[in-house]
Order: C-alpha cells, then sequence, then structure tokens
C-alpha cells in the first residue's frame, strides 16, 4: 500500500474491477480539465496530488479516483474504487475495485455524510489560491494532517460552524496547497473552483 495512504481499508471483492457505472466519463471530462488546470497531477518529486469523487445514489457511498494515478492522461474503470463502508473512528473504509482509494477518501466521506445535497467532490492544489483563501474561506486547523480521521471530524465541525455549506470550498491549512470544492454534481464543484480563481485574479 501506498506510504501516504494513513488508513486500513478491505476490499470487497478483493482485487476485482468495479461494475462500470454512468458518471464514469462525467468523472474523466472533469479530470481532464482538471490536468490542464494543473490543479491535479504529479509533482516534481513524482508524487501524484489531486482526486475527485461522485456520490452512488442517495448513499454515502462513492466512487473516487484511485491513489497514484495523478500522473496517468485518462483512467479506466480499473484506476478508480467504490467506497461502500468507512468507519472514521477505526480509521477504516471497505471498497470495491482494482485500485486502492485516493489518500483522501476519508475526507470526500466526510463531506458526502455532511451534506447530504453535495453529489461530488473535488481536491485540487493550487498554491496561489491556497494562500490567497487560506482563514478567508472556511479553513481547517494547521494541526490537522491530510488523509486522517482528525480531517475528517474537522470537516463535520466545519460544516457546524461555519459557511462551508454555502461557500462549498474549504482550504486545509495543514496541507499547503490543498483545496476542497464540492456541488450537487461535477459541474458544479468544477464551476466552484473556477468561481474561486477567478475572484484571485
Amino acid at each position: 500500500m501506498s506510504k501516504y495512504i494513513k488508513f486500513a481499508c478491505d476490499s470487497r471483492p478483493c482485487g476485482t474491477e468495479i461494475t462500470p457505472f454512468s458518471g464514469l466519463a462525467e468523472l474523466n471530462a472533469c479530470r481532464r480539465k482538471l490536468l490542464q488546470l494543473r490543479v491535479i497531477g504529479v509533482d516534481s518529486n513524482g508524487v501524484g496530488f489531486g482526486n475527485l469523487s461522485m456520490r452512488d445514489g442517495a448513499t454515502n457511498n462513492f466512487y473516487i479516483t484511485g491513489s497514484a494515478t495523478g500522473g496517468l492522461p485518462e483512467l479506466t474503470l480499473a484506476d478508480y474504487a467504490r467506497v461502500v463502508a468507512y468507519d472514521f473512528k477505526r480509521n477504516w473504509l471497505q471498497y470495491e475495485g482494482c485500485a486502492i482509494p485516493s489518500s483522501e477518501s476519508l475526507t470526500h466521506a466526510a463531506v458526502y455524510e455532511s451534506d447530504a445535497a453535495t453529489g461530488a467532490v473535488i481536491h485540487c492544489h493550487a498554491s496561489k489560491l491556497w494562500t490567497a483563501l487560506l482563514n478567508q474561506a472556511p479553513t481547517s486547523s494547521k494541526a490537522v494532517d491530510y488523509g486522517t480521521p482528525e480531517m475528517a471530524y474537522e470537516i463535520a465541525r466545519l460544516f457546524k460552524v461555519t459557511d462551508v455549506r454555502t461557500r462549498k470550498t474549504l482550504v486545509m491549512a495543514g496541507h499547503k496547497g490543498g483545496i476542497l470544492v464540492f456541488g450537487r454534481n461535477l459541474e458544479e464543484a468544477f464551476g466552484v473552483l473556477m468561481r474561486e480563481r477567478k475572484k484571485q485574479v
């Protein structure tokens, strides 16, 4: 397992590709735009960054890009995972698919659990935007690391005490460059990112 994955996880059933789903083309189309903007991809050390997900119907299950897929120009079903169960307290999740879910999977789960209206989440890296939004938009504690149960609990807290539900933007203070945007669908989530970028021009 990747050293960037901080949770324990179980595959169900082990190592089998997820069933084709209707949102695959939409996820890939949005991902292509994010790659063009260079807010997801691979850094100078060869480490992938950024991920996106889509809720599976009315459940808290969701499809998410696999870990270490940031450098791939196009993803196939084998590069996605479907998260079907999670437990923040145990720092655990269960998934279907060949790919290990993104290291930020518990973070995505926390957004879906906190806001039933959210249908898609984008986690991107944009240093200038991050600096501009830090403590101006809802911002997580600097002491909280990415991909941890603490981050999941921090997101739940921010949904209770800030305007993150309407702003649909969250800055990760302890994860330099890390920004979360979300919306009813990927189109809206991407639009939120574009709106925030435009404000800083």
